[in-house]
């Protein structure tokens, strides 16, 4: 229960700083297919603004996603974070267990690296404490890679959201419910 509140608070901080338009809002999109009612959420739309008209969902992110850690060395972690009921279609976690990891740091150097040769765009990165943050865009989607193997909590996790206005609706409507409880 602790870790789905921890991803919802994590969906909080990737919808502000996804609202902030690290990339001056080149990817964001105002003509997203997504207007119906929530049901559309799950569309399949949602990535054509990044251009050749490829549509990224939260299945083919999480592919990617896992694609590119378990090529790098990670196993993912089978207590890993849980995507709150309704966010399904619009949010991606990935948490490696970077215990079983033979370097940690070396494999997200590696996945952060592989995601990038699959078109994710670089951003943001901060390094400090030993953890590292490193954004990435792709289509409407953002993904934070982070990395906190450096002290006694090794934490290594991916996570995504999708910036459609539909999405974004979902996460404000998530977020105000959970105030509320």
């Amino acid at each position: 229960m602790r870790k789905a509140m921890v991803v919802a608070a994590a969906a909080g901080v990737v919808l502000l700083v996804a609202g902030c338009g690290s990339n001056g809002g080149s990817d964001k999109g105002g003509s997203s297919a997504g207007t119906g009612g929530s049901s559309s959420a799950g569309s399949t739309t949602g990535g054509s603004e990044a251009g050749g008209g490829e549509e990224l969902t939260a299945d083919a992110v999480r592919t990617e996603i896992e694609t590119a850690a378990t090529g790098a060395g990670f196993v993912q972690d089978a207590t890993g974070e849980q995507i709150p009921p309704g966010l399904e279609k619009c949010m991606v976690s990935w948490t490696a267990d970077a215990k079983k990891a033979a370097d940690p740091k070396k494999s997200y150097t590696d996945t952060v690296a592989a995601l990038g040769k699959g078109d994710w765009k670089p951003g943001q990165n901060i390094s400090q404490g030993g953890s590292t943050i490193q954004t990435m865009t792709k289509g409407t989607w953002q993904l934070k890679a982070s990395d906190h193997s450096m002290g006694p909590v090794k934490m290594v996790m991916f996570i995504a959201s999708d910036s459609t206005p539909v999405c974004e609706a979902l996460f404000k409507a998530d977020l105000e419910k959970n105030k509320k409880s």
